[in-house]
């Protein structure tokens, strides 16, 4: 199952929209859309407009590849699961979002071994086309490693 989600604040319409005309060309139906308040035709998919916390663990464990926008808590879900996700930055200049900050974030990740960047929406369906051979990196620790807490520890101290 291919698991897509906006996040919580903002649906990203030019994301879903690729990621289901993606699908529908190649006859695929295993994808859940997470998708905010969304104005996509999604008929024939699984979908729900927010999840809670428990229901959106369950789409992340269940998927084969997440596709979401490139926000730090999706990619971070991915990671910890070793699960490859493909994300795709908003851009400010299309109004989904306040400034480009997404785009460094992808930009910041983009090396990371699980996580692929559709830098627009045209390369979402080159990437899922190649879904099979998308491997997630080795799965990252979900709490700091002991040498940044020292750091921190050290900075408070000061």
């Amino acid at each position: 199952m291919i698991f897509v989600t906006v996040g919580s604040q903002l649906e990203f319409d030019r994301m879903t929209a690729a990621v289901a005309a993606w699908a529908r060309a190649r006859g695929r139906g295993d994808i859940y859309f997470q998708t905010g308040a969304t104005k996509v035709d999604l008929a024939g998919f699984e979908r729900s407009a927010l999840l809670d916390a428990r229901e959106i663990k369950r789409k992340y464990d269940e998927a084969s590849i997440v596709v979401a926008h490139a926000g730090t808590g999706s990619i971070i879900e991915c990671m910890s699961r070793g699960k490859p996700i493909v994300i795709v930055p908003r851009s400010a200049r299309l109004h989904e979002t306040r400034n480009d900050h997404q785009f460094a974030t992808a930009k910041r990740f983009e090396k990371r071994a699980g996580v692929f960047v559709a830098w627009d929406e045209r390369e979402i369906g080159p990437l899922l086309d190649r879904a099979a051979e998308l491997a997630g990196g080795a799965r990252i620790a979900p709490y700091a490693d002991d040498a940044l807490i020292a750091a921190l520890r050290g900075f408070i101290a000061e």
